[in-house]
């Protein structure tokens, strides 16, 4: 693989938007290879927003379905960074 792709997913509604989010990253799990799932937790409560990162693998098409099956989620805002590995031999090419 020559490109690693990250998601971020912010849910503004973890709560109610949990089984659904679920569902999909289920759908697609042969194609996320790590996912990171982050929310603040104070002394008596859960706050309802919430982070998940997940590093995909595989398929790029299965990569597009699957974020625009997450975009199509009113509540979440999606984002990705990507990744060129085209020069991971350990060399730096700039001069």
């Amino acid at each position: 693989m020559n490109e690693i792709r990250v998601l971020g997913i912010y849910i503004n509604d973890r709560v109610n938007n949990a089984l659904g989010i679920q569902q999909i990253l289920s759908k697609y799990g042969c194609s996320i290879r790590t996912r990171l799932g982050l929310h603040e937790v104070l002394d008596d409560y859960c706050i309802e927003g919430g982070l998940i990162l997940l590093e995909l693998t595989g398929d790029k098409k299965e990569w597009l379905k699957l974020e625009n099956e997450l975009l199509a989620i009113s509540q979440l805002e999606v984002r990705k960074m990507e990744f060129n590995m085209q020069n991971a031999s350990g060399t730096n090419d700039a001069t």
